[in-house]
C-alpha cells in the first residue's frame, strides 16, 4: 500500500523533476538561437557563419559535459585562480593597539 502511495505522490510531482534542465533549441541549447533570431533580421553571409559558428561552440561545450554558464564560470577561474575571498582587501580588519 506505501509503494502505491509514493507511486501516487512521484506523478502528481513529475513536473518538478525536470525544473533545471537547459532549455532546448532543436537539440542545442536555447542561448545558441540567438544568432538566428539576428539572422532573421539581417539575412547575410556573415550572420549565418556567425550562427553556425555559436552553434558549433554551443556544441562543443555540450560535448565536454559543460552549460554556457559552467563554462563561463571555468574561464573566470582559470583567469582569476581559485582563491575568492568573502571580502575585498580594503575592508579586512586590522588589529590595534590603543595601550
Amino acid at each position: 500500500m506505501s509503494k502505491q502511495v509514493a507511486e501516487i505522490q512521484e506523478e502528481i510531482n513529475w513536473h518538478w523533476r525536470n525544473t533545471m534542465r537547459p532549455i532546448r533549441f532543436f537539440k542545442f541549447d536555447a542561448k545558441a538561437a540567438i544568432p538566428f533570431c539576428l539572422l532573421l533580421v539581417y539575412l547575410r553571409v556573415s550572420t549565418i557563419v556567425f550562427a553556425i559558428v555559436v552553434m558549433l561552440f554551443f556544441w562543443i561545450l555540450e560535448k565536454n559535459g559543460l552549460t554556457f554558464d559552467a563554462a563561463m564560470r571555468s574561464v573566470r577561474t582559470l583567469l582569476f585562480g581559485k582563491e575568492r575571498p568573502a571580502l575585498m582587501a580594503f575592508r579586512f580588519r586590522r588589529l590595534r593597539d590603543y595601550g
